[in-house]
């Protein structure tokens, strides 16, 4: 599963990881987590994020 990175704060959401503090489990995919989640650092949307290399 790819790593994603916010393009305005550089916050990496990692599937490994998940975002549990906001009710994504590890093991989440990008692709997968809820249409509300924003970036939890600066609150961005999902499309503001772009997969790392």
């Amino acid at each position: 599963m790819k790593r994603y990175e916010c393009t305005v704060c550089g916050y990496i959401y990692d599937p490994k990881l998940g975002d549990p503090e906001n009710g994504v489990e590890p093991g989440t995919a990008f692709e997968d987590l809820p249409d509300e989640w924003v970036c939890p650092e600066c609150g961005v949307e999902k499309d503001l994020f772009e997969p790392l290399d």
